[in-house]
């Protein structure tokens, strides 16, 4: 391969990397996923239900689906999944927190990643940075509930609309499943959630809408961090370009 071709060929590689690093400059500090009940665009809303009312100034949900969502069994999904296990009304709670912030939250943005074959969504956030207190709060509330399975996105089996339990699965405390709350909170919705340092940029599933969205601070530095990342690696390319071509200029001198 002669000097002419090997210059092409890098010039296309930059080319390929700047286009996929420059993607991530799309601003998405304000963002909605594309999913069954979510609204286009994040907007203020005269009344969410109940526990999802601390996203009532700016929301991707609608009152309707907030009502819905403190059901119980949203998209057919069952929390009693267990057989004669009914679910403690703490634990329940700290589930329709979790669900109103999938509905409702315009912070997740920086997140995002699409998914294939399923029927209410096309896109879901994982390894949101979830606060370490709240998803320690969520377990203890949890830890003597029962469940069948570690993975409730992927492993239920489906009938009818409705999820029930594998076939040969037991059912056991969250306590013995999980063990801890960090496995418990990064496995139960299959990686959406990272278990992170109170003292780290980390989001809330608990906080006081009228004192405004401490998420939009998390999101708008995980965005900031990942433009630094880009613009940092877009340079170091064009510097190791002109490098090499600088390189391939007088490899061209002296060939002749």
């Amino acid at each position: 391969m002669n000097v002419l071709t090997l210059a092409k060929l890098f010039l296309v590689v930059v080319m390929m990397l700047t286009d996929r690093t420059s993607a991530v400059n799309d601003d998405r500090l304000s963002y909605c996923l594309d999913g069954h009940n979510h609204k286009k665009a994040p907007g203020p809303e005269d009344k969410l239900h109940k526990q999802c009312t601390p996203w009532k100034e700016r929301s991707c949900c609608t009152s309707n689906t907030t009502t819905h969502a403190h059901s119980g069994t949203m998209y057919g999904f069952d929390y009693e999944h267990c057989p004669g296990r009914k679910m403690s009304a703490k634990c329940k709670e700290h589930f329709i927190q979790d669900l109103c912030f999938y509905e409702c939250s315009p912070n997740i943005g920086p997140w995002v990643q699409k998914v294939q074959g399923m029927k209410f969504r096309r896109e879901r956030f994982f390894e949101a940075p979830l606060c370490a207190s709240d998803c320690n709060e969520w377990f203890d509330a949890c830890k003597e509930d029962y469940t069948c399975t570690d993975n409730w996105s992927r492993n239920f089996e489906w009938k009818n609309g409705k999820n029930s339990c594998p076939a040969n699965s037991q059912c056991r405390t969250f306590q013995e499943v999980y063990v801890d709350a960090k496995n418990f909170c990064e496995r139960v919705w299959d990686g959406s959630w990272k278990y992170t340092g109170d003292d780290q940029h980390c989001m809330r599933i608990w906080f006081d809408g009228s004192q405004g969205n401490p998420n939009d601070a998390v999101a708008r530095w995980e965005q900031l961090s990942r433009n630094a990342i880009s613009s940092s690696t877009e340079t170091s390319a064009a510097t190791l370009l002109l490098t090499l071509t600088s390189f391939f200029g007088l490899v061209s001198v002296y060939s002749y």
